[in-house]
């Protein structure tokens, strides 16, 4: 009896559940105030398409190595430029990309290069939003492209072994014994020259892909949605301003150094001191938001750096700094004398946004170098 009433009252709960089960739930999402005023206080209300066209300048975060990363690996990258819609930006710099290494390819011989296949599949902005995207970005050239550039780098071998070996004839065989034998000597040289430039050829192998923080990389988007348009004064940094001491930066380029490399940032400045205090380039420097401090380069112009700028003077000119990563965030800073601290932090993103699109442009195109091959290892010729 005991059996049967438990069987009934477990029928009837289940049943129960059953019934209310097949009810739809209800619920609602109500928007707190403070987040309605956080979406008025950084958006526009108007809203843009990221397009499939679109291309996304990034850098990495970490080191990615054709020779030891593997397909599967998780990385991060970081936006290095602002991207634009028509009614203003969309994805701000400094948005965050996850990516995943897709697909790799070894260097091989006759001079083919390792190639390296990225994916990317969300972004998080900086107010903390996570974007879906599509985006793919790749190393691997054409085949076409890369055969005639093997064949390129191939006869280039060849021409260098002919023109080597034709000088050590001459060298080891003497102007004579050229002039006797009507320069078959130098011919001889030249095509033994040319048959070891053919074998180094051969026996060339392709260079592995660094991809190291800082190289910038472009990220073809394949996928279109729409995004809110952010007001430009939500992306501003905050500054610190001393009185009297008004510091303008009209323009800002990156520039490589004299070694060729793209780590230079020139500010064209206008500085009107009507403060208590004197200042010369030794009292400023470029701070990043790691605090990095970075003194103003000698290999840029000088003129400011070796100014003291006394109050009631007014100066106009070019500063360069040599900094570890072009893509992070800067402020020009100017420090009290006496004590040391910062009495002014004047925001370098701020004064970038604030430029021209076709100038913003330029430093792109500079910045821009489709080179993330590895260092050639004399040592390992496997």
């Amino acid at each position: 009896m005991k059996k049967i009433l438990v069987f009934i009252l477990t029928f009837f709960h289940f049943a129960n559940i059953c019934v209310f089960a097949t009810e739809p739930l209800h619920g609602y999402i109500e928007e707190s105030e403070e987040y309605k005023q956080l979406q008025d206080e950084l958006f526009t209300g108007k809203v843009e398409h990221l397009e499939r066209k679109d291309i996304i300048n990034m850098s990495v975060t970490q080191v990615l190595d054709s020779s030891y990363s593997i397909e599967g690996d998780e990385f991060f990258a970081q936006v290095t430029s602002d991207v634009y819609g028509d009614k203003g930006i969309i994805i701000p710099k400094g948005t965050i990309a996850h990516g995943k290494i897709t697909e790799t390819g070894d260097a091989k011989r006759l001079g083919r290069q390792a190639w390296i296949e990225l994916s990317f599949d969300y972004l998080i902005t900086p107010d903390g939003r996570e974007i879906p995207i599509e985006g793919k970005m790749s190393t691997k050239l054409h085949p076409i492209v890369e055969t005639s550039k093997i064949i390129a780098q191939d006869v280039g071998y060849t021409a260098a072994g002919g023109v080597v070996g034709g000088f050590l004839a001459l060298n080891w065989l003497g102007l004579e014994a050229a002039i006797a034998s009507q320069g078959y000597t130098i011919a001889g040289g030249a095509a033994l020259g040319g048959a070891v430039g053919l074998g180094m050829a051969l026996i060339r192998k392709g260079k592995d892909v660094l991809i190291a923080p800082g190289d910038e990389i472009k990220v073809k988007i394949n996928t279109s949605i729409p995004l809110p348009v952010y007001k430009s004064e939500a992306l501003k940094q905050e500054e610190l301003l001393y009185p009297g001491l008004n510091i303008l930066i009209t323009n800002v380029k990156h520039e490589e150094d004299p070694f060729g490399e793209m780590n230079t940032i020139t500010l064209t400045l206008n500085i009107s001191n009507m403060s208590d205090k004197s200042f010369s380039g030794f009292d400023m420097a470029l701070i990043n938001d790691y605090n990095s401090s970075f003194r103003p380069s000698v290999f840029g112009d000088t003129k400011i750096m070796f100014k003291t700028i006394n109050p009631g003077e007014r100066v106009a000119g070019q500063v360069s700094f040599s900094v570890d990563n072009i893509h992070r965030k800067y402020w020009l800073t100017f420090f009290d004398r006496r004590s040391g601290k910062a009495i002014t932090k004047i925001s370098v993103d701020n004064a970038y946004r604030n430029m021209s699109r076709k100038d913003q442009q330029k430093n792109e195109k500079k910045r821009f170098k489709r080179n993330y091959k590895k260092d050639v290892d004399l040592f390992n010729i496997d």
